[in-house]
């Protein structure tokens, strides 16, 4: 089965009577000393890509930096242990999953390999799997394949996939598609014409993006729009290839703008309004 391009995706018209529990509630597991931009951003992405309530756990001494860029997010700091978060946070994450209708584990948080695995083992809603959630789980994938029954996203880059596999593939699309196969997840291989393989064989092949978004924290932001859209209750083959979509639209806007050498991760918050717009119009007034 050949990968389908990804179309524009159409999002629906929101219940007039709506309240913020009706969009979603993610909990996002990230942040450690000296990576605290990484949190903010996944926040923020998930924010403005229609998320209702977003809650970030990060280790206590990067909480401040944080706290204090995150405006519309709830930030709460955690026990930690050389800078990252200790395992006797545990608890308290796992009793914020229990509310959450989808979480996302990985950006900036650093070495807590054993906190990373334990919670997406207990993880019971959709989950995105990220940057350093990936690393721990290098050598660790029966913690994906006992989650079989419920929806994994995984979103590794090159490298981050060889680390997976454990292995350098010649054919890394193929790879990856295999790989989702395999141990019942979805993957997100990212990069030129990013590649999102389901379990069942389909994949889809995005059309958006440009070379200014291969700047730290973009993986960040494309994280947090994920679980976003996880969390408001989208179907995974819908939910999945539009966050992709509507990322690497962000990106050509702000590329349009700005140009392709001057842009930053923090661009793609910018414009990710006016491409989620472009979205709204597609669905009706």
């Amino acid at each position: 089965m050949e990968p389908r391009v990804t179309l524009a995706p159409v999002l629906p018209r929101r219940a007039r009577t709506a309240h913020k529990g009706d969009f979603g509630r993610i909990y996002i597991l990230a942040g450690s000393v000296g990576f605290t931009g990484a949190p903010v951003l996944a926040a923020a992405g998930a924010l403005k890509s229609g998320a209702g309530l977003v809650r970030v756990g990060t280790p206590r001494s990067a909480w401040p930096a944080v706290a204090a860029k995150l405006l519309c997010a709830m930030p709460k700091p955690l026990p930690e242990q050389d800078g990252v978060v200790a395992e006797s946070a545990l608890p308290d994450i796992l009793k914020a999953l229990r509310g959450s209708d989808a979480a996302l584990v990985g950006p900036g948080l650093g070495r807590a390999d054993t906190v990373a695995r334990a919670v997406m083992e207990e993880v019971p809603c959709p989950l995105v799997v990220d940057a350093d959630g990936l690393n721990a789980l290098a050598g660790h994938i029966d913690v994906i394949d006992a989650r079989r029954d419920k929806v994994t996203v995984l979103t590794p880059h090159f490298g981050e996939l060889c680390r997976l596999l454990g292995e350098t593939p010649e054919d890394p699309q193929g790879a990856a598609r295999a790989f989702a196969k395999v141990h019942g997840c979805v993957m997100v291989l990212k990069g030129h014409r990013t590649l999102t393989a389901f379990p069942d064989g389909e994949a889809f092949v995005n059309p958006t993006g440009n070379p200014g978004m291969a700047a730290g924290g973009s993986g960040d932001v494309l994280a947090g729009i994920l679980a976003s859209l996880l969390g408001q209750g989208f179907d995974p083959k819908w939910a999945v290839p539009a966050a992709v979509y509507l990322h690497g639209r962000a990106g050509d806007l702000a590329a349009e703008a700005l140009g392709e050498y001057a842009m930053t991760a923090a661009d793609l918050l910018t414009y990710l309004p006016a491409a989620m717009r472009e979205g709204e119009l597609r669905g009706g007034e």
